[in-house]
């Protein structure tokens, strides 16, 4: 009966590591993916290897059997006696768990792994043993689903608004990214670096102290610390930790100087710079990888080394000794979630809630692993959760493209799924509890109906499989630009669309100027029917859910004022295939004229668009804003002067155009949607007003 209860406790625990890593590895990858910095593909590689390490090399040989500390027995004597109901508990727990992230992953909701674990614990702890509940711990759990949101999100606004003043602001900001980049590595790294000792390694620290090698109070904050003092016994920052953390710091620093000072960069402008910021997310993907395995394994494998603890010596204890078997274990579960179901969760950090960019996933990366850091000190010791901390960073970076860039709604989603995690698991905990029922056989039976049946419900409609060789989310990074193959950002679609009006009002130009016009008249016709492609295409990207840093019914009205060009460029050339024009020199020098102001206002036009899609790379800089200004009123200038020379056009072919009145009156048809043309140009530009005064 032991062995069987050992086998089906592993199961659970393999089928809840698969969930860590299915959910819990987009607090690593899912802004990465999100900004294009990484592939789907590039980006399950990169996790399912550091998380792997972090679990196996560096998860802690010894886990606390209650996790976080909200079950108190009282004494070593009752815990022992109770100790054959909490295996099954532990059991009951963690399938409830697991089933719960399974649903949780299916709609894509990213939830605390473990504050889904500790719900499962204080349900069975309420059942067997009501009193245990520490309801202190409890509250401050609850405290958190706050404060570490709230706290991402200031951190990570203030992070990318120190880059979007010091560098998007500057006149040449990728000379300032060479200059800064590095002098913004020093506390980014140091604080990482910090973040990794106390989190991701404090299992290596505890491994070796356990050993005798090395005293881990020397490296780690003290649980009783007092002090502030880095040289003092029982610091809150020993200074050990503090030299490595500035050692780290330093070396990033140097390190990016150097590949700083000679890299030619193949983009100019924003797209430099957001090159720079794929290197450092990645970099902080990577450290969010290691310590989330080295962390966080001991969610699945914690339960699972109390009851291989129980079966084995008959009781438990505080503590409990974790095999290698068991970190393997772990590892590996976590590993192929992160390969399956990772990208349901990677797909709402990164594209749903808010537009990301490197710089944007950089400052959201860093304000949460800064959250972390400063909740993880003793003199604070409250049990956050990264998901809920990153989720929020993610939300502050949206907010500095103002209110209207983060989507709310489905915030609020995954607000209401972090306020479910403890009551439902806690209360599938019970049930299963009741269900086992203290017997080997009915957990076997109780876990694969239960299993069994989640997993029906959950793939039986798997049409939302994502291509793993590109990214989840098309936004405004360089890889779209430079990379072959990449996808390619909304704003920079939105350029190709203009640049197509304008090839369709340049072929509409030829057609006015020549003799003959009908093949310039079909060339327009082809130009519009080409740009109305892209502009199809804009619009399936937008029905994909693409987040914009922009409000996206304001961009569907850029969209068709943009169209509105080529149409009537279209419409002109149509009325050049009716009838030929009035045969009148000068009233043909005047149509000329009129239709190079129309050219001029839809090249300025164009210009405007390009200027529009830095400025939006650049999280608004105020810079941009003043060119993007600048443009529309260039635009609304020529347009004026479109104006005034359809008036001397007009007051000609009427004046003049007595003796062929057909005609005449043909040719001042063309000379109103020529105006329509230059008309339209101007209206699509005015509709990037709102973004100006953003």
């Amino acid at each position: 009966m032991i062995d069987l209860i050992l086998v089906l406790a592993i199961l659970i625990a393999a089928y809840m590591a698969w969930n860590i890593g299915a959910n819990d590895v987009a607090n690593a990858m899912g802004t990465s993916v999100g900004s294009g910095a990484l592939t789907l593909r590039r980006a399950i590689i990169v996790a399912a290897v550091f998380e792997f390490l972090g679990a196996v090399l560096f998860g802690s040989h010894v886990t606390d059997t209650i996790r976080k500390g909200v079950l108190d027995f009282g004494s070593e004597e009752t815990l022992r006696e109770y100790s054959n109901e909490l295996m099954y508990g532990f059991m009951a727990a963690l399938l409830a768990a697991a089933i719960w992230l399974t649903v949780a992953t299916k709609w894509g909701l990213p939830v605390s792994t473990t504050h889904s674990i500790v719900g499962g614990v204080i349900g069975m702890g309420l059942y067997i043993y009501p009193s245990a509940v520490q309801w202190d711990v409890v509250g401050t759990i609850a405290i958190s689903w706050v404060a570490s949101p709230l706290l991402g999100a200031i951190l990570a606004f203030l992070s990318f608004w120190v880059i979007k003043k010091v560098i998007m602001e500057h006149e040449n900001p990728v000379e300032q990214t060479r200059r800064v980049a590095p002098i913004l590595a020093l506390p980014t790294f140091f604080v990482l670096g910090l973040a990794l000792q106390f989190k991701g390694l404090k299992g290596f620290y505890s491994n070796l102290d356990a050993s005798g090698y090395i005293n881990k109070t020397n490296w780690l904050p003290a649980k009783e610390g007092t002090t502030f003092n880095p040289l003092a016994e029982g610091a809150w920052i020993p200074a050990n930790a503090l030299l490595v953390a500035l050692a780290i710091g330093a070396l990033a620093s140097l390190g990016l100087y150097f590949v700083l000072r000679k890299y030619e960069f193949k983009e100019e402008g924003y797209a430099g710079v957001e090159r720079v910021f794929i290197w450092l997310q990645i970099i902080t993907a990577c450290y969010v990888a290691f310590a989330h395995g080295a962390n966080d394994v001991a969610n699945a494998i914690g339960p699972m080394a109390a009851i291989y603890q129980i079966a084995n010596d008959g009781y438990i204890a505080a503590e409990a000794t974790v095999p290698m078997g068991l970190l393997l274990l772990g590892g590996a579960g976590i590993t192929v979630g992160v390969a399956t179901w990772g990208y349901k969760v990677m797909d709402t950090i990164g594209k749903k809630i808010t537009h990301i960019t490197p710089s944007r996933g950089f400052a959201a990366e860093f304000g949460a692993a800064t959250t972390v850091l400063i909740f993880s000190m003793p003199f604070l010791a409250v049990p956050i959760s990264t998901t809920h901390t990153l989720v929020g960073a993610v939300v502050g970076v949206g907010l500095a493209g103002g209110a209207s860039a983060v989507d709310f709604r489905v915030f609020a989603k995954i607000a209401a799924s972090w306020v479910a995690s403890l009551p439902v698991a806690g209360a599938g905990a019970v049930i299963f509890y009741i269900l086992f029922g203290l017997n080997p056989t009915n957990v076997l039976i109780v876990s694969i109906i239960a299993v069994g049946m989640v997993i029906y419900v959950m793939t039986r409609d798997q049409e939302d499989v994502q291509d793993s060789s590109v990214p989840i989310v098309v936004s405004e990074m360089p890889m779209g630009e430079s990379d072959p193959g990449a996808a390619r950002s909304v704003f920079q679609v939105f350029h190709e669309h203009a640049t197509a009006v304008e090839k369709t009002v340049s072929h509409m130009l030829k057609a006015v100027n020549d003799d003959d016009p009908s093949d310039s008249i079909k060339a327009t016709q082809q130009a519009e029917l080409a740009a109305d492609e892209i502009k199809a295409e804009i619009r399936d990207m937008l029905g994909t859910g693409v987040r914009l840093p922009v409000n996206k019914t304001a961009f569907l009205h850029m969209i068709a004022r943009q169209d509105r060009i080529a149409d009537y460029a279209q419409n002109v050339a149509e009325q050049l295939s009716f009838r030929p024009l009035y045969e009148n020199e000068e009233a043909r020098n005047h149509l000329l004229a009129l239709a190079e102001k129309v050219s001029e206002t839809v090249s300025k036009y164009e210009n405007t668009v390009e200027v529009l899609h830095d400025y939006a790379r650049s999280g608004f800089a105020k810079k941009k804003s003043g060119a993007l200004s600048e443009l529309i009123r260039d635009v609304n200038l020529l347009e004026h002067q479109a104006d005034e020379a359809e008036v001397a056009a007009a007051t000609h072919v009427f004046s003049e155009g007595d003796d062929s009145p057909l005609a005449a009156m043909h040719m001042y048809r063309v000379l109103q949607r020529l105006d329509d043309v230059a008309n339209a140009s101007e209206k699509a530009a005015n509709a990037f007003l709102p973004l100006v005064y953003n």
